[in-house]
C-alpha cells in the first residue's frame, strides 16, 4: 500500500491543488506542499502528451531544490472536448463557456503524473470519460456563483456542486478530482521501487 511503500521517505507534492492534499491525506500520507511555478502554455495538442510534459516540468523543477532522496510527485489536469483542451477558465465568462460546451456531451479527463527520485522521472497518465447532463443557462449561472468552477479543470468539480451534472463516469474517479491514486500506486510499486506484484 502507498503508506507502507513511502513510510520512511521525504514526500513532495509538487502542487496548491487543495483536492490532491485531501487525496493523499486520505491516503495516509504526511507530506511537504511546494507548488511549482512553471509556464504551462505549451504548443502540445495531444492531450496525454500535453499532461506528461506539464507534469515532469512541476516534478523536475522542485526536485532542484529538493535532497534528491525526496520523492517528488507532480500531476497535471485538463479536460479534452472535441479536440480541445479545457484548462482552468481565466474567469466566469469562460467558464460558463466551458460548461456550455461540456453540457449534454461525453468528454475525457486527463491527468499526466510524474514521480522524480534519485535524480530519475517516472511518468504515467489517466483517462477518464465523463458525461453531463444538458445544462440550462439557469444551472450554468448558478453553478459558477458558487465560485466553485473558477480554479478546476474544464470549469467543474466532480467532488463538489458539479457532481449534480454527471450522469456517467468510466474510468478512475479520482482521475476527475485530478490525482489518479491507482495509477501512482502501481507506479511506485512497479517502477519506482520495483516491488512486484
Amino acid at each position: 500500500m502507498i503508506h507502507k511503500i513511502l513510510k520512511d521517505k521525504q514526500v513532495v507534492l509538487a502542487s496548491k491543488s487543495p483536492r490532491r492534499q485531501q487525496i493523499f491525506g486520505q491516503l495516509g500520507l504526511k507530506v511537504l506542499y511546494m507548488p511549482a511555478k512553471i509556464d504551462e502554455n505549451i504548443d502540445l495538442s495531444h492531450p496525454r502528451a500535453y499532461v506528461i510534459k506539464l507534469a515532469k516540468e512541476k516534478a523536475t523543477q522542485v526536485a532542484k531544490s529538493m535532497d534528491p532522496d525526496s520523492i517528488i510527485v507532480a500531476a497535471d489536469t485538463i479536460v479534452y472536448l472535441n479536440g480541445q483542451i479545457l484548462n482552468k477558465p481565466r474567469d466566469d465568462y469562460q467558464a460558463a463557456h466551458f460548461l456550455s460546451l461540456l453540457s449534454g456531451q461525453t468528454h475525457y479527463v486527463y491527468t499526466g503524473l510524474c514521480i522524480c527520485y534519485k535524480n530519475r522521472n517516472y511518468t504515467d497518465y489517466a483517462r477518464t470519460a465523463v458525461t453531463f447532463k444538458e445544462l440550462t443557462a439557469r444551472e450554468i449561472s448558478d453553478y459558477i456563483e458558487t465560485g466553485e468552477p473558477v480554479d478546476k479543470a474544464g470549469a467543474y468539480g466532480i467532488q463538489g456542486y458539479g457532481s449534480q451534472f454527471i450522469t456517467r463516469v468510466v474510468g478512475c474517479y479520482f482521475n476527475v478530482m485530478g490525482f489518479p491514486v491507482a495509477n501512482f500506486y502501481n507506479l511506485l510499486n512497479n517502477q519506482v521501487f520495483h516491488r512486484g506484484k
